[in-house]
C-alpha cells in the first residue's frame, strides 16, 4: 500500500512535490486518463497554472490534497473541497482523482479514495461527498465498488469531439 499524507496549505508543498503532481497529471492526461483535460496531449505550460491555482486554494477548512507516494515518488492524489456556505457546508466535493500511469493496479486510486472518505468524515465533519465522472471510461463502476452511487447524469454534458459525446455522471456518497 501506498504512504498516504494530506497537505492543507500551499507552503506545505515543496517543489519536488508541486513538480511531481504536474507530471502526475501529465503522464495521467497523455494516457487518456479522464482528469480534468479533455484535451491531450497537454505540456507543463498547460498544466502548471491549474495546479499553482489547485494548490493555492488550499486551506485546512475548505480544501485538502491527499497524496500517494512509494518510497519519494508520487504515486497519485486527489483534492476534497468543501463549500464555505452553511447550506450546502455539510457535503464536499471530490475532484482530479488519478493514480500515475506507472502506479495503475495498485490499488492506489482506492487508497486515496478511502483516505479522503475517512477524512471527510473525522476532520471535516462532512455527512455525504459529491462527484461528476466521464461517461464512457468505466469510472461508475470503479466508485460504485467504493460504496458510491449514480444519481443522475447530464446527457451528452462533454463532448470530447464532433463525435463524441459523453454523460456526465453525478454520483454521491451518503454514508460516511
Amino acid at each position: 500500500m501506498p504512504d498516504l499524507a494530506q497537505i492543507t496549505d500551499v507552503q506545505e508543498v515543496a517543489p519536488e512535490l508541486r513538480r511531481q503532481l504536474i507530471d502526475c497529471w501529465i503522464a495521467v492526461t497523455n494516457s487518456g486518463g479522464a482528469a480534468g483535460f479533455p484535451f491531450p496531449p497537454v505540456r507543463d505550460d498547460h498544466v502548471a497554472p491549474v495546479t499553482d491555482k489547485l494548490l493555492g486554494r488550499l486551506d485546512p477548512q475548505r480544501s485538502r490534497l491527499i497524496t500517494a507516494r512509494f518510497d519519494d515518488v508520487l504515486a497519485g492524489w486527489v483534492v476534497l473541497n468543501r463549500d464555505p456556505y452553511q447550506l450546502v457546508g455539510h457535503w464536499g466535493t471530490v475532484h482530479h482523482l488519478q493514480t500515475h500511469p506507472e502506479f495503475r493496479g495498485r490499488g492506489v486510486g482506492s487508497a486515496l479514495m478511502r483516505e479522503l472518505r475517512k477524512i471527510a468524515r473525522d476532520e471535516l465533519g462532512l455527512e455525504q461527498l459529491h462527484l461528476a465522472a466521464r461517461g464512457g471510461e468505466g469510472l461508475e463502476d470503479f466508485y460504485s465498488r467504493l460504496g458510491w452511487r449514480e444519481v443522475g447524469r447530464w446527457p451528452a454534458a462533454l463532448r470530447l469531439a464532433p463525435d463524441d459525446s459523453r454523460d456526465e455522471i453525478l454520483m454521491l456518497l451518503d454514508s460516511l
